[in-house]
This record gives C-alpha cells, structure tokens and sequence, in this order.
C-alpha cells in the first residue's frame, strides 16, 4: 500500500482499553434513501438500515469524521465508492453519485469498483450483466477517470473479497443482519428473498474493509448507512485485535436530489429518467417532457418550485441561474425556453463526454484492459488485508 501508513491506533479501536469506543456504523454514497429494492442495490453504498437503540450502538455523530486521520497526510485517506451495473447511467446517477465521486479525486486516493457479485442477487441475464459492466467502464472512461493514480475495477475480480466475507460472516450476529432495509423492505411486502439479498450486509463491509478504506462518502441524512461495516469490524477487533481500519463517513452537505421527468426521484423504476449519454436529439424530446404546471407564459412563476429550474442549477453557471430566476418571477416566460436552456446546459457539460463514451464502448479489449489493470491495483491491497486477518483467526 504505497503512500499508505499500517493501520495505528487512530484508525482501530484498542482491544486493550478498560472502555472499548461503542459500536457504531453505516455506510453509504451520496443520495437519497431507495424508494424500491431494485432501485436500492444500484448504488450498493446506498442502503439504509434502521436500528432500535441498543446499548451497543450509538450514532455515528458521537465519533468525529475526522477522527481517523489524525497525524495522516490528506493523500493518505482512501475513500471507496461502488456502483451496481444496470444498465447505461441516467442523470439523475451522474449528478448524486457520478460526478460527486470522481470530484474526489483530486483530495483522495480513490477505490471504485463495479458491484456485479451484489447484482446477482436479482441479475437473470448473463449477457445484459456482462454488457452493463462494460457500460459503466465506458462512462467511468468517458467521464476522465484518473486510472493511473486511483483504482478502479470489477468486484469479481477481486476474489480475496468473498473469502473475507466469509470470515467476517463467522463473527456477524444475525439479528444485525435482520434489520437490513432491503431484507426488511422484501419481508414486509412478502417477496421472495434469497441469501445473497439477506447476506449483502456481509459482502458489503468486505467490500470496503478489505481495501482499508479510510473513509465513505455520505449523504448528511444518511450517516447510519455506514454502521453494520462499522459493527462488524469494531466487533472483529475486539475479538481479535486491531486488525481492519474502522472506516468513517465523509459528510457531503450537498448531496443532490435528482428530480425526474414527473418531479419524483429520478429512477428507472418510475421510468422517468433522462439517458446519461443519449442521443442528442432524443434527450431533447425527453427534456421537453418534464412536467410543470400549468401558469400561462405572462405569469410569474416560482423557480424553486420548478422541476426543470431543478435541473438546471446542476448544469448551469451562477449568472445563469440568477438571470433565469429573474425571468421566471418576472413573467413573459414560457416553460418551452428554459426546457431549451436547460437541453444547452446539458449538452455544454456532456457532449465531449459522450463521444468518448461511445467511442469506447466500440473498444472492449480498452475497457477490459481498464478493469484488468484496476484489478491488479486492488488485489494487491486485498492480499495484504486478507493475510492479516487470516494470521489473527489462525488460517496462516
């Protein structure tokens, strides 16, 4: 782990204290809390868990984010952020997950990797798997993802993460595995529900430990995502000693809420989203779709109640926006305008990115090669994580 400390004791909890810090946790990327099972494994960190009050856990609030990196340099925090493959990226995944994660580039040393072990746990269609995983290169490619200085890489890849799971499954009650939302989520509806929906708790702190991962980007409404990784490897180091880094969470104070083409979440289970890097003239027929209400041209309007003046402060400059709210409270103004500033904005941003995108999708010796030299990157952590926690459990 080149540039990286060995893990001190302001990372990991000493198993010697009279008053071991209280178990905490949670995980998770910026965003909004799932509105659908399927919709809550595309971005496998998004997953809210509910807890009652124990006294076992407190919140995360009680240990301070910065705590962790106390006496390490800022190129010394590891952030991890995974994305589960579904298919071509909407917008609504490029304003709340995309271009926030790979913003941190320029403050961390990134791991990112695509989720295809947690997409089997509804993914049918090898095929559509394998094509999305490429997809999610390209955009990753196209976006300017810095492959040489972070790490970025297929889940499968990297075997040395179901053997830690493994391990970690052996010290993890179940009853923390219970009150998982999408296990909880399934049950209440009375849907089926297989192991690996139940276990991906387990994979997912593997996922993020196994690369000591120092800290996990959050939303501000989301700190308990992280807790169950947190759990799991506070209780591993207490059983064991200090072995794995406790991760903390990176507030984001501004994580964006993507509003779709009928003003709810954006997601692909409502079917209102609007195509990352689609076809330039068919994005502008989705863009002209958003719904508004039904002011006439010559009435003032209220921007902050608009779906489409939503959009368009994530694209637009700040003189932009002021001259728009200006425009929408001054009347004269027809929604069909600012549907046609916000397609502009749009395409300033993106354009470049989606010929780079469809170029490389054309290129998959690129892509793999890509995945491939990530893979190489991240095992080589993975091994030397793995092997401290297999001398501490007595496997070597």
């Amino acid at each position: 782990m080149r540039g990286f400390p060995a893990p001190g004791p302001g990372l990991l909890p000493s198993r010697s204290s009279p008053s071991p810090r209280p178990v905490t946790g949670l995980l998770v990327l910026p965003g909004p809390p799932p509105l659908a099972y399927a919709e809550s494994l595309n971005r496998f960190f998004i997953h809210p868990f509910t807890r009652a009050a124990s006294p076992m856990t407190t919140p995360v609030e009680s240990t301070p984010a910065a705590e962790p990196s106390k006496g390490y340099p800022a190129q010394a925090r590891r952030t991890l952020s995974g994305i589960k493959p579904s298919g071509t990226p909407h917008l609504g995944n490029y304003l709340g997950f995309l271009r926030p994660a790979l913003e941190m580039q320029a403050t961390h040393q990134s791991f990112y990797f695509i989720a295809d072990y947690h997409a089997l746990t509804s993914v049918r269609d090898a095929p559509a798997l394998r094509e999305s995983t490429l997809d999610l290169a390209a955009v990753f490619h196209a976006l300017g993802m810095d492959f040489d200085r972070h790490t970025f890489f297929r889940q499968s890849d990297v075997p040395e993460v179901t053997e830690l799971a493994w391990i970690l499954s052996c010290i993890t009650p179940l009853g923390l595995l219970h009150q998982a939302h999408a296990y909880k989520d399934k049950t209440a509806k009375g849907e089926e529900i297989n192991h690996g929906l139940f276990a991906y708790p387990v994979l997912m702190a593997a996922d993020i430990l196994i690369y000591d991962s120092t800290h996990v980007p959050v939303g501000k409404d989301q700190k308990q995502h992280l807790e169950i990784t947190r759990d799991i490897a506070q209780r591993f180091n207490f059983l064991y000693g200090d072995t794995l880094v406790i991760p903390e969470p990176t507030i984001a104070e501004d994580v964006a809420t993507v509003p779709g083409l009928d003003g709810r979440k954006m997601s692909k289970s409502y079917g209102n989203v609007i195509p990352l890097f689609g076809d330039p003239k068919q994005t502008r027929k989705t863009v002209m779709k958003i719904v508004t209400d039904s002011k006439g041209v010559e009435e003032p309007k209220d921007p902050d109640a608009c779906n489409v003046f939503a959009l368009y402060k994530h694209f637009a400059r700040p003189e932009e926006q002021a001259h728009w709210a200006g425009r929408y409270k001054a009347g004269g103004m027809g929604y069909g305008e600012i549907k046609q500033a916000l397609f502009d904005a749009m395409e300033r941003e993106l354009a470049a990115p989606r010929e780079r995108y469809q170029a490389a999708r054309q290129n998959t010796p690129l892509l793999e090669g890509i995945l491939e030299k990530g893979a190489e990157k991240a095992r080589k952590v993975a091994r030397e994580v793995l092997g401290r926690v297999k001398q501490k459990v007595g496997l070597g």
